[in-house]
Protein backbone atom coordinates (compact mmCIF):
# COMPACT_ATOMS: atom_id res chain seq x y z
CA UNK A 1 0.00 0.00 0.00
CA UNK A 2 1.47 3.02 -0.96
CA UNK A 3 -0.21 5.95 1.78
CA UNK A 4 2.63 8.86 0.77
CA UNK A 5 5.43 9.26 -1.93
CA UNK A 6 8.81 9.00 -1.96
CA UNK A 7 11.30 10.53 0.73
CA UNK A 8 12.65 12.79 -1.64
CA UNK A 9 8.99 14.09 -2.77
CA UNK A 10 7.87 14.27 0.87
CA UNK A 11 11.33 16.26 1.74
CA UNK A 12 10.55 18.85 -1.10
CA UNK A 13 7.08 19.04 0.43
CA UNK A 14 7.98 19.64 4.07
CA UNK A 15 9.78 22.66 3.38
CA UNK A 16 6.77 24.47 1.95
CA UNK A 17 3.65 22.51 3.16
CA UNK A 18 0.54 24.58 3.80
CA UNK A 19 -2.96 22.24 4.32
CA UNK A 20 -5.27 24.19 2.06
CA UNK A 21 -9.25 24.08 0.80
CA UNK A 22 -9.90 21.11 -1.15
CA UNK A 23 -9.18 21.97 -5.12
CA UNK A 24 -11.28 19.86 -8.02
CA UNK A 25 -8.49 19.58 -10.31
CA UNK A 26 -5.18 20.19 -11.06
CA UNK A 27 -4.75 23.68 -12.89
CA UNK A 28 -2.26 24.54 -15.85
CA UNK A 29 -1.51 27.56 -13.92
CA UNK A 30 -0.10 25.95 -10.51
CA UNK A 31 3.07 26.56 -9.22
CA UNK A 32 5.66 23.79 -8.70
CA UNK A 33 4.86 23.97 -5.19
CA UNK A 34 1.60 23.85 -6.08
CA UNK A 35 1.30 20.76 -7.71
CA UNK A 36 3.65 18.56 -5.17
CA UNK A 37 0.59 19.70 -2.61
CA UNK A 38 -2.20 18.15 -5.28
CA UNK A 39 0.04 15.22 -6.35
CA UNK A 40 0.05 14.44 -2.80
CA UNK A 41 -3.46 15.08 -1.90
CA UNK A 42 -5.04 13.67 -5.16
CA UNK A 43 -2.27 10.23 -4.22
CA UNK A 44 -3.59 10.17 -0.50
CA UNK A 45 -7.18 10.08 -1.86
CA UNK A 46 -6.73 7.30 -4.45
CA UNK A 47 -5.02 4.89 -1.62
CA UNK A 48 -7.74 5.71 0.44
CA UNK A 49 -10.94 5.46 -1.65
CA UNK A 50 -13.35 3.79 0.35
CA UNK A 51 -11.74 4.92 3.72
CA UNK A 52 -13.90 7.55 5.70
CA UNK A 53 -11.58 10.42 5.28
CA UNK A 54 -11.31 12.33 8.67
CA UNK A 55 -9.87 15.84 7.57
CA UNK A 56 -9.18 17.13 10.88
CA UNK A 57 -7.54 14.56 12.38
CA UNK A 58 -5.54 14.38 9.52
CA UNK A 59 -4.66 18.23 9.44
CA UNK A 60 -3.65 17.83 13.26
CA UNK A 61 -1.69 15.06 12.65
CA UNK A 62 0.10 17.00 9.42
CA UNK A 63 0.79 20.17 11.55
CA UNK A 64 1.89 17.97 14.48
CA UNK A 65 4.68 16.47 12.57
CA UNK A 66 5.62 19.56 10.64
CA UNK A 67 6.23 21.04 13.76
CA UNK A 68 8.24 18.81 15.37
CA UNK A 69 4.92 18.27 17.93
CA UNK A 70 5.11 15.57 20.53
CA UNK A 71 2.89 12.72 18.80
CA UNK A 72 -0.49 12.18 20.63
CA UNK A 73 0.05 8.67 20.16
CA UNK A 74 2.46 6.30 21.09
CA UNK A 75 4.93 4.66 19.33
CA UNK A 76 2.89 1.11 19.57
CA UNK A 77 -0.25 3.02 18.90
CA UNK A 78 0.57 4.84 16.16
CA UNK A 79 1.98 1.38 14.71
CA UNK A 80 -1.19 -0.19 15.58
CA UNK A 81 -3.28 2.69 14.01
CA UNK A 82 -0.92 2.29 10.99
CA UNK A 83 -1.43 -1.48 10.68
CA UNK A 84 -5.49 -0.97 11.02
CA UNK A 85 -5.78 1.42 8.40
CA UNK A 86 -3.72 -0.43 5.83
CA UNK A 87 -6.02 -3.58 6.59
CA UNK A 88 -9.08 -1.27 5.99
CA UNK A 89 -7.73 0.21 2.90
CA UNK A 90 -6.72 -3.91 1.78
CA UNK A 91 -10.24 -4.78 2.39
CA UNK A 92 -12.11 -1.83 -0.04
CA UNK A 93 -9.89 -3.29 -3.01
CA UNK A 94 -10.26 -6.45 -2.60
CA UNK A 95 -13.93 -5.63 -2.43
CA UNK A 96 -13.41 -3.55 -5.64
CA UNK A 97 -11.60 -6.07 -7.57
CA UNK A 98 -13.71 -9.11 -6.68
CA UNK A 99 -17.03 -6.29 -7.85
CA UNK A 100 -14.61 -5.87 -11.28
CA UNK A 101 -13.71 -9.31 -11.40
CA UNK A 102 -17.24 -10.57 -10.91
CA UNK A 103 -19.06 -7.57 -13.97
CA UNK A 104 -15.66 -8.75 -16.22
CA UNK A 105 -16.82 -12.58 -15.78
CA UNK A 106 -20.52 -11.55 -17.01
CA UNK A 107 -19.46 -9.42 -19.56
CA UNK A 108 -17.50 -12.30 -20.97
CA UNK A 109 -20.36 -14.88 -20.75
CA UNK A 110 -22.67 -12.54 -22.14
CA UNK A 111 -20.09 -11.75 -25.25
CA UNK A 112 -19.58 -15.24 -25.97
CA UNK A 113 -23.04 -16.19 -25.83
CA UNK A 114 -24.10 -14.18 -28.16
CA UNK A 115 -20.91 -14.53 -30.27
CA UNK A 116 -21.40 -18.31 -30.71
CA UNK A 117 -24.94 -17.17 -32.78
CA UNK A 118 -22.60 -15.39 -35.30
CA UNK A 119 -22.41 -16.92 -38.94
CA UNK A 120 -18.81 -18.89 -38.80
CA UNK A 121 -18.25 -18.93 -35.16
CA UNK A 122 -17.24 -22.44 -33.96
CA UNK A 123 -17.18 -23.78 -30.32
CA UNK A 124 -15.04 -26.24 -29.11
CA UNK A 125 -15.58 -28.39 -26.22
CA UNK A 126 -13.05 -26.30 -24.11
CA UNK A 127 -15.30 -23.51 -24.66
CA UNK A 128 -13.07 -21.65 -27.28
CA UNK A 129 -14.74 -19.80 -30.36
CA UNK A 130 -12.88 -19.48 -33.28
CA UNK A 131 -13.51 -17.92 -36.68
CA UNK A 132 -11.82 -18.64 -39.95
CA UNK A 133 -10.61 -15.49 -41.28
CA UNK A 134 -7.84 -16.87 -44.26
CA UNK A 135 -7.49 -20.69 -44.61
CA UNK A 136 -3.96 -21.71 -44.14
CA UNK A 137 -1.88 -23.79 -46.83
CA UNK A 138 0.80 -24.73 -45.23
CA UNK A 139 2.28 -26.90 -42.02
CA UNK A 140 -0.22 -27.31 -39.15
CA UNK A 141 1.74 -27.33 -35.77
CA UNK A 142 1.63 -29.13 -32.92
CA UNK A 143 2.44 -28.25 -29.23
CA UNK A 144 5.63 -29.58 -29.47
CA UNK A 145 6.25 -26.73 -32.01
CA UNK A 146 7.59 -23.03 -31.84
CA UNK A 147 5.40 -20.98 -34.22
CA UNK A 148 5.95 -17.04 -35.58
CA UNK A 149 2.56 -14.89 -35.68
CA UNK A 150 0.92 -11.39 -36.32
CA UNK A 151 -2.23 -10.66 -33.95
CA UNK A 152 -3.56 -8.38 -32.18
CA UNK A 153 -5.74 -8.41 -28.56
CA UNK A 154 -8.70 -6.79 -27.61
CA UNK A 155 -11.14 -7.02 -24.96
CA UNK A 156 -14.49 -7.55 -25.17
CA UNK A 157 -15.35 -3.70 -25.18
CA UNK A 158 -12.75 -3.38 -28.04
CA UNK A 159 -10.14 -1.80 -26.47
CA UNK A 160 -6.95 -3.17 -27.89
CA UNK A 161 -3.80 -4.38 -25.11
CA UNK A 162 -1.26 -5.70 -27.76
CA UNK A 163 -0.53 -5.68 -31.27
CA UNK A 164 2.15 -7.29 -33.05
CA UNK A 165 1.48 -5.31 -35.45
CA UNK A 166 1.48 -2.21 -34.17
CA UNK A 167 5.28 -2.99 -32.95
CA UNK A 168 6.23 -4.13 -36.92
CA UNK A 169 7.31 -7.37 -36.02
CA UNK A 170 5.94 -11.03 -35.40
CA UNK A 171 6.01 -12.73 -32.39
CA UNK A 172 8.19 -15.97 -31.89
CA UNK A 173 6.82 -18.88 -29.28
CA UNK A 174 6.79 -22.16 -28.29
CA UNK A 175 3.25 -23.58 -28.54
CA UNK A 176 3.67 -25.22 -25.00
CA UNK A 177 4.20 -22.08 -23.36
CA UNK A 178 1.20 -19.78 -23.63
CA UNK A 179 -2.27 -19.33 -22.65
CA UNK A 180 -4.08 -22.39 -23.13
CA UNK A 181 -6.94 -20.36 -25.37
CA UNK A 182 -3.97 -20.21 -27.99
CA UNK A 183 -2.40 -23.53 -27.38
CA UNK A 184 -5.33 -24.81 -28.68
CA UNK A 185 -6.50 -22.61 -31.19
CA UNK A 186 -2.96 -22.15 -32.92
CA UNK A 187 -3.47 -26.23 -33.63
CA UNK A 188 -6.71 -25.26 -35.73
CA UNK A 189 -4.46 -22.94 -38.10
CA UNK A 190 -2.11 -24.05 -41.38
CA UNK A 191 0.84 -21.47 -42.44
CA UNK A 192 -0.39 -18.78 -44.49
CA UNK A 193 -4.23 -18.96 -42.53
CA UNK A 194 -5.88 -16.44 -40.31
CA UNK A 195 -7.69 -17.28 -37.65
CA UNK A 196 -10.24 -15.28 -35.27
CA UNK A 197 -10.13 -16.34 -31.70
CA UNK A 198 -12.34 -15.84 -28.63
CA UNK A 199 -10.39 -17.25 -25.45
CA UNK A 200 -12.86 -17.81 -22.06
CA UNK A 201 -11.15 -15.74 -19.26
CA UNK A 202 -10.61 -19.55 -18.25
CA UNK A 203 -8.61 -20.53 -21.19
CA UNK A 204 -6.66 -17.28 -20.33
CA UNK A 205 -5.66 -15.26 -17.62
CA UNK A 206 -8.71 -16.34 -15.02
CA UNK A 207 -9.00 -14.86 -11.76
CA UNK A 208 -5.41 -13.43 -11.60
CA UNK A 209 -5.54 -11.06 -14.59
CA UNK A 210 -2.25 -10.21 -16.52
CA UNK A 211 -0.73 -6.94 -15.86
CA UNK A 212 -2.92 -3.23 -15.58
CA UNK A 213 -4.73 -3.94 -18.96
CA UNK A 214 -6.30 -7.42 -18.91
CA UNK A 215 -8.07 -7.68 -15.29
CA UNK A 216 -9.31 -10.77 -13.53
CA UNK A 217 -11.71 -12.98 -15.34
CA UNK A 218 -11.52 -11.30 -18.85
CA UNK A 219 -12.55 -12.89 -22.16
CA UNK A 220 -10.02 -12.00 -24.56
CA UNK A 221 -10.35 -11.81 -28.16
CA UNK A 222 -7.13 -12.22 -31.12
CA UNK A 223 -6.66 -12.06 -34.49
CA UNK A 224 -4.11 -14.22 -35.52
CA UNK A 225 -1.80 -14.80 -38.70
CA UNK A 226 0.27 -17.85 -38.37
CA UNK A 227 3.36 -17.23 -40.86
CA UNK A 228 5.37 -20.23 -39.89
CA UNK A 229 5.77 -22.92 -37.99
CA UNK A 230 9.14 -24.22 -36.35
CA UNK A 231 10.92 -21.21 -36.17
CA UNK A 232 14.17 -21.02 -33.28
CA UNK A 233 12.85 -20.61 -30.06
CA UNK A 234 15.52 -17.90 -29.39
CA UNK A 235 13.63 -15.48 -31.34
CA UNK A 236 10.37 -16.38 -28.23
CA UNK A 237 8.63 -13.50 -27.89
CA UNK A 238 7.47 -11.27 -24.73
CA UNK A 239 4.55 -9.83 -25.38
CA UNK A 240 2.05 -9.62 -22.62
CA UNK A 241 -1.21 -10.41 -24.60
CA UNK A 242 -0.45 -14.48 -24.68
CA UNK A 243 2.06 -15.51 -22.34
CA UNK A 244 1.10 -17.65 -18.87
Amino acid sequence: MRLIPSPAALAALATSFVLAAPVIAAEPTMDEAARMHYALGYQLGKDLAGVEARGQDLQRGLEDGRSGAKSRLTDEEMSAALVALEQKVNEQRAKAQAAEAQKAQAAGQAYLAENAKKPGVKTTSSGLQYRVVQPGNGRAPTTADTVTVHYKGTLVDGKEFDSSYKRGQPATFALNQVIKGWTEGVQLMKEGGKLKLFVPSELAYGERGAGAQIGPNSTLIFEVELISVGAPQGEQSKDTGTKK
